[in-house]
């Protein structure tokens, strides 16, 4: 789970103000869907990623490529936007620069990331009841990230930006087998 508070200032200049200009156009959410597109897209190409990283290529020849492969495939801010980190020698870090969008519209509407690690799946009703009370006690509506770890025997771990709370049975047992050797006669 990416957080605005981890990703370099680059990012957060140009995902803000990419935020900024979609906000403006109403296009915030299309914006967004585009990015997660093209980090897909950047993900399950590498050369085409290399491509766009690659100092020894011109700038012309890139604008080029991206105007051939996204042309009215993606709304035309992210277009102007593409144009801009291309003129900029910053394509390598789009996604990045994706990543802090999403964390920063996330903020923008009000929602949190929640990392939940239990030993067994819960069900979609305990998920809910999970998110229901951590959007509560944040006071931010919860996105809810499941993971299972059997080690953590029971109860649960929740991470929410750099907060880790740990609520395991594993760390339960662990504090009080230190606080029984702590207090046992030498």
């Amino acid at each position: 789970m990416a957080q605005t508070n981890h990703n370099p200032t680059y990012a957060i200049a140009y995902a803000s103000t990419l935020l900024e200009l979609a906000n403006e156009r109403q296009q915030a959410d299309t914006v967004a869907a585009d990015l997660v597109s093209l980090s897909e897209i950047l993900d399950q190409n590498p050369t085409f990623r290399d491509f766009l990283r690659d100092p020894s290529i011109s700038e012309q020849e890139r604008a080029d490529t991206l105007k051939r492969v996204f042309d009215g495939k993606i709304v035309p801010l992210l277009g102007y936007f593409l144009e801009l980190l291309n003129a900029k020698r910053r394509l390598g870090d789009l996604e990045q620069i994706a990543s802090t969008y999403q964390d920063l519209l996330d903020t923008q509407r009000g929602r949190i990331e929640v990392d939940v690690t239990v030993a067994n799946k819960l069900s979609n009703e305990q998920l809910e009841e999970v998110r229901q009370k951590v959007s509560a006690a944040l006071k931010r509506d919860a996105i809810i990230h499941q993971y299972v770890d059997e080690s953590i025997i029971g109860g649960m771990v929740l991470r929410v930006e750099d907060r880790l709370i740990d609520a395991s049975v594993k760390t339960q047992l662990a504090e009080m087998k230190k606080q029984l050797l702590a207090s046992a006669p030498r």
